[in-house]
């Protein structure tokens, strides 16, 4: 269920984005990932507000309230970064702080990449830096069983809703958020569009944006890693270092899932909260 929020178009589709706090306070931009929408923030949200941000969280295209557009190259990261880019034009944003997770994590390191001048610092959590993930060996590609699984279009779907969401909920280690989840996901065409996030970006016959070269990181970066989380191994998180010329920083948060900001939220809020101010 995603927070309250308003509808804009940006880049031939309707996004749903909450926008709260100061007009004129410095912008943070929060970016989800899968399963999830804009609730996947709502412990650090108003902390960020109470600080004095104007704090912009999306549904991305797929997800929550946004349009699902149909078909697998509408969840290009490419064109997920035109959603971004026109959806910080449409609030007049020039330049914003990114924290990010998970599709989110993949979104926020390629704004940081490719457009380097839209983004202040960053906050990465769970997913490294795109090379390091590529990287990262053997574990992590066990680890990533699922994405291969979910490029089974037609049958990935109906795997995840047979025997009301059994293989969603073992997947996802009963994690007390599943009702949301498959709430968010029931919604018509749904399930569909935020697995075409991985058809889209790491099957095997495409390239995607592993097939460029990857320019370095200038923000001054955070990575947060959690000890529980099951898809993700530490590595990939910690060597993100190589990746990044600006200031860089590695915090691991423990006895949390990968949904790191719903089972530890005040510490991952103090993590976020305390890397912003810095200047």
């Amino acid at each position: 269920m995603s927070l309250p929020g308003k509808r804009i178009a940006v880049n031939g589709i309707q996004l749903h984005v909450v926008d709260e706090g100061r007009r004129d306070g410095p912008p943070v931009l929060l970016l989800h990932g899968f399963p999830d929408s804009s609730s996947l923030w709502r412990h650090q949200l108003p902390a960020l507000v109470d600080e004095g941000y104007r704090v912009i969280a999306p549904d991305l295209r797929g997800f929550g309230e946004s349009d699902k557009p149909e078909g697998v190259d509408a969840y290009a990261i490419p064109a997920i970064l035109g959603d971004t880019l026109g959806l910080l034009d449409a609030l007049s944003v020039p330049r914003a702080h990114v924290v990010c997770h998970d599709w989110g994590a993949a979104l926020g390191w390629a704004l940081a990449m490719f457009v380097p001048d839209r983004v202040d610092r960053l906050v990465a959590l769970s997913v490294g830096h795109l090379a390091a993930f590529a990287l990262a060996g053997l574990e992590q590609r066990e680890k990533s069983w699922y994405m291969l699984y979910f490029q089974y279009e037609g049958i990935a779907e109906e795997a995840l809703r047979a025997d009301d969401w059994k293989l969603f909920r073992d997947w996802t280690r009963n994690h007390p958020e599943l009702p949301t989840w498959i709430a968010d996901l029931s919604r018509p065409g749904a399930l569909t569009a935020a697995l075409n996030w991985y058809r889209a970006n790491v099957n095997p016959a495409r390239a995607g944006i592993l097939g460029t070269e990857l320019p370095p990181v200038k923000a001054p970066t955070l990575g947060i890693w959690s000890t529980g989380d099951a898809y993700l191994v530490e590595a990939q998180m910690t060597a993100s270092k190589q990746f990044v010329t600006g200031a860089w920083e590695y915090e691991r948060v423990e006895q949390a899932s990968h949904w790191l900001q719903l089972d530890q939220p005040a510490r991952v809020t103090k993590l976020v909260v305390d890397w912003l101010a810095r200047r």
